[in-house]
């Protein structure tokens, strides 16, 4: 079992690079888990975009 992980910083990003991956991979995905992170830096908003997959 092998796992890739994904980060991004916005959600656009992070569903072109999960299908990319998606698109070459020859294995079986096991399971994909998604999350989103916000953090504030003085009055700028951080997002954080990822994603795991877990495939054979």
């Amino acid at each position: 079992m092998k796992v890739k992980i994904f980060d991004e910083e916005n959600e656009k990003d992070l569903e072109e690079s999960v299908n990319n991956f998606l698109d070459g991979l020859e294995k079986e995905v096991v399971d994909i888990k998604y999350q989103v992170s916000c953090a504030m830096l003085g009055e700028e908003q951080i997002y954080c975009f990822s994603a795991m997959i877990v495939y054979y």
